[in-house]
């Protein structure tokens, strides 16, 4: 079977497979060990891109799927983003933190010194580049639609707290550990905030999930919510406004994919996760 590495980097269009060579090979599973090794308590979480007036549908759904693993594992997920994408977590549950375009690094410090995260994760968040500007991948500047949550994940090591980001295309949070090699393969301004643990994927949604299932893997219970959960997360968050990052279309599609694809992604990780644990329960 493929390693869920491989599987999170199907049908990769936007050159993730470039950067492959540069990563440990297992590297989700050490990104999942890490957030594992976390006292149990607040992580912080952050996602939500702009796209055309509206949060794009990578993002949250992977978010919210990762979050509620989180929540079986004992870990209290808060996820930080501007107030218009709350609504896409509270549907569900999850506890969100509202940071307005334009706060400032005071605002996030007094959130780390308020809560006291364990941790942090982000997923498909645009992260601070190269010219010290928030931009698409069309290298079209969105600052005045992008609270800095970034921030955080830059004064993460002053307090001595653990960080993972997941990205698929250059722009995103996390990405700055790889800023020279996405300047040279990719011809993008690469984000230049870093982390502790990078997942790259075809699709963040993808590489969120990958989490989640080697969460479930290492913790010996299939956590991962299904297909199912996610479909229908993915067809409220559309409801809501979000639009598919590629087309600009309130479709059910992630960066272009359709729901085929999605599916497929979903049940080749679940399969992996019963085959693991079916070999354990065997040993």
């Amino acid at each position: 079977m493929d390693r869920i590495e491989d599987i999170i980097l199907r049908h990769s269009q936007r050159g993730m497979l470039k950067l492959r060579p540069y990563m440990e090979e297992d590297y989700c599973q050490a990104a999942a060990r890490e957030i594992l090794s976390w006292q149990r308590g607040t992580v912080f979480m952050t996602t939500g891109f702009y796209v055309a007036g509206y949060p794009e549908t990578d993002g949250p759904t992977g978010t919210a799927v990762l979050a509620s693993v989180l929540r079986d594992l004992g870990f209290c997920p808060m996820i930080v983003t501007e107030p218009e994408n709350a609504e896409l977590f509270s549907i569900r549950g999850f506890d969100v933190i509202a940071a307005e375009v334009g706060v400032d690094d005071d605002f996030f410090r007094q959130l780390i010194v308020e809560h006291h995260p364990v941790g942090m994760i982000s997923v498909e968040r645009c992260g601070l580049n190269a010219e010290d500007d928030y931009a698409n991948m069309r290298g079209i500047s969105i600052r005045e639609h992008n609270a800095s949550t970034d921030t955080l994940f830059r004064l993460a090591a002053e307090y001595d707290i653990r960080t993972v980001g997941v990205g698929d295309g250059g722009n995103e949070i996390g990405m700055g550990n790889l800023s020279d090699v996405i300047q040279k393969e990719l011809s993008l301004v690469p984000c230049v905030v870093k982390v502790d643990h990078l997942v790259i994927a075809s699709v963040s949604n993808w590489g969120a999930y990958g989490l989640a299932a080697y969460l479930s893997i290492l913790a010996g219970r299939h956590l991962m919510p299904s297909y199912a959960w996610a479909a229908d997360y993915l067809k409220e968050t559309v409801a809501i406004g979000s639009v598919d990052g590629i087309t600009h279309e309130r479709v059910t599609h992630v960066d272009g994919f359709d729901e085929s694809v999605e599916q497929e992604i979903l049940d080749a990780l679940g399969d992996q996760i019963d085959a693991a644990l079916a070999e354990r329960a065997a040993i």
